[in-house]
């Protein structure tokens, strides 16, 4: 590598960053594109010879940002937030520029001893019980995303369970979860072989503003042990991707350790919030679990991907995924001294990951993170103040957290309840370019969701969200 082109392109590429967030507001939030655009702007094969790099960003300006969705818009309210920052910018540069793969101790020890020192900082941070800790037999690691983290710990709770029963007890396995639990379960249940019709969902509802019920678990529990099957493993969830919704640890846990089920906690959203002690208590009753995650790329500004998976029991990981072939044996590794992360997750590579969630945590400090936090919650409950002085709109599910679900209220007599009419006001916001916000369906319900969590978004974006949608609203109202 030339270190003069480096420098040179290096400095480019930060002012070509910097320059888009300058401008990121000018934009679309939603890219308004269509199917197929970038074929029609790019040739149909690779260059033979080298260009400039000025060449190359300026397509970036002119065709590929036009493709873009810009998740971190100020005016980005959407799903859950994805963090940017320049403390994980930096983390991320440095990572890219070792370029490491630290799969085991000793293809970069900095990159293993780093990670397990992190993970050990955010779980004290997180008042994690000391079972999580790398001290004992648990321990922290990065995965990609939470759908990684909820696989991986699904494999270690079947391959335990069978390691007793035996191999050929597949077909016996039960998994529990709400119907409000991530997809990402479903798929881990695909993955790992669960049969599907023992993949157990249980009805939450507006009752219990949708949280998994105890008293239905244990009722699913005893029918399916009555009909000879095995409930190996249960999915409780901390911020719903839907409404946020807490479901009760400490009940659930209770439930699963009577019944010697795995129970992993997925925080993917809502952990972050939970570095504020005032909403620390809805991770109370982490102590019953057996595995904990959340995504520090979410709402902790550090950049994607960094999803932390926490376990009591490192050793089930290992047992369950752990290879060692010839070509990967070291000394370190086999006198069993240190920690190879490999046998920790699916694929065998993995990036330098840590590096910037350090920084994160070094160049911000923990009070401002906490601050951060707050804000968005209270820019939410701003929110929230709005859609409830204006009569034509509801608030649908408590505020829990920065998410807020509500609708557009639809006239007596509606046929459908509303679905169409919201339907079509998250389609004319979103077509606007203005904001970008997303939906879901509670209780038959057409729900809009508005997140807050982008790092630059202020009270005068929140502001002007309203506005748009109050004039969207208006628009449909009388047509």
């Amino acid at each position: 590598m030339d270190s003069e082109q480096l420098r040179e392109y290096g400095h480019q590429m930060v002012d070509f960053i910097a320059d888009y967030y300058k401008s990121i507001e000018s934009f679309s939030v939603l890219s308004q594109v269509k199917p197929g655009y970038l074929r029609e702007l790019l040739p149909d094969a690779a260059p033979k010879h080298p260009e400039s790099l000025q060449d190359v960003l300026n397509d970036v300006q002119q065709k590929i940002i036009p493709g873009v969705t810009h998740w971190q818009s100020p005016d980005y309210f959407a799903y859950y937030p994805s963090n940017s920052s320049t403390a994980g910018f930096l983390g991320e540069m440095l990572s890219a520029g070792f370029n490491i793969v630290g799969f085991s101790w000793v293809t970069s020890p900095a990159a293993t001893e780093l990670e397990v020192i992190v993970l050990d900082w955010l779980a004290k941070i997180l008042k994690l019980p000391n079972e999580f800790l790398s001290s004992g037999q648990g321990g922290g690691v990065i995965q990609g995303t939470a759908s990684e983290a909820i696989l991986v710990v699904l494999l270690a709770a079947r391959d335990k369970v069978l390691r007793k029963i035996g191999r050929n007890s597949l077909e016996k396995l039960v998994v529990y979860a709400s119907d409000q639990t991530h997809s990402a379960l479903q798929k881990a249940c695909q993955i790992a072989g669960i049969y599907p019709e023992n993949f157990r969902v249980l009805k939450a509802d507006s009752s219990t503003n949708y949280a998994l019920i105890p008293y239905q678990l244990h009722e699913a529990i005893i029918n399916d042990l009555s009909s000879g099957f095995i409930p190996f493993f249960l999915c409780a969830t901390v911020g719903t991707t839907s409404s946020a919704a807490v479901d009760p640890l400490s009940d659930l846990g209770k439930i699963a350790k009577a019944n010697d089920i795995w129970f992993h906690v997925d925080a993917a959203y809502a952990g972050s919030a939970c570095i504020c002690p005032e909403y620390r208590h809805h991770i109370d009753g982490i102590e019953e679990a057996t595995s904990f995650g959340m995504n520090a790329h979410k709402w902790l500004l550090t950049n994607f991907d960094c999803s932390l998976l926490w376990v009591k029991d490192r050793s089930a990981l290992i047992q369950s995924l752990s290879t060692n072939p010839e070509f990967l044996k070291n000394k370190a590794s086999q006198e069993n001294t240190v920690v190879d992360f490999k046998d920790w997750q699916i694929p065998l590579g993995r990036r330098f990951r840590s590096l910037k969630l350090w920084m994160v945590l070094r160049l911000y400090g923990v009070e401002n993170l906490q601050s951060y936090i707050r804000n968005h919650i209270k820019l939410a409950e701003q929110f929230m103040q709005l859609i409830t002085s204006d009569p034509r709109f509801e608030v649908v599910a408590p505020r829990t957290f920065s998410l807020v679900c509500f609708r557009l209220v639809p006239p007596e007599g509606d046929q459908d309840n509303g679905y169409k009419l919201n339907y079509n006001l998250l389609d004319a916001v979103n077509t606007s370019g203005k904001i970008f916000i997303s939906h879901t369906v509670l209780s038959g319900k057409y729900i809009l969701r508005f997140a807050v969590g982008a790092p630059l978004t202020e009270e005068s974006h929140v502001k002007a969200a309203w506005k748009v949608l109050q004039d969207q609203a208006t628009i449909l109202l009388r047509e």
